[in-house]
């Protein structure tokens, strides 16, 4: 088994389990690779295709994608400047993972579902 205990903030903070994972796998940082899959697209299209988050979020999510290499952000000149987001080789193959990850939680979502209404009727 992989080594995931940490027994101090410090060796917390050097855990590079820890460290990458914590980056790409909150809910919008995991949309934001699946959104863009298909090849880059503007910010615009990119959160009409999320849906549901916020400018301030979103951008503040494309930044941590980019300073950690998932993304790149390319800005070109206008009128009107278009600004677009692409996945790197290392977003491409994370999202690849997340891909398998993604497709098992669809598969697996009646199961769930199933059992979170078993457990709250012991409620």
């Amino acid at each position: 088994m992989l080594q995931v205990t940490a027994l101090s903030k410090e060796d917390a903070a050097h855990c590079p389990i820890r460290q990458v994972l914590s980056k790409v796998t909150g809910k919008w940082q995991i949309l934001i690779v699946l959104a863009l899959e298909d090849g880059a697209l503007r910010f615009g299209a990119l959160r009409r295709t999320i849906g549901d988050v916020t400018q301030r979020v979103l951008t503040e999510n494309l930044r941590s994608l980019e300073r950690d290499g998932y993304l790149t952000r390319r800005v070109e000149p206008g009128p009107p400047v278009e600004v677009h987001y692409e996945l790197t080789s290392v977003g491409r193959e994370l999202n690849e993972r997340l891909t398998s990850l993604v497709m098992w939680a669809a598969s697996a979502h009646d199961s769930v579902t199933t059992a979170r209404n078993k457990y709250d009727e012991k409620l």
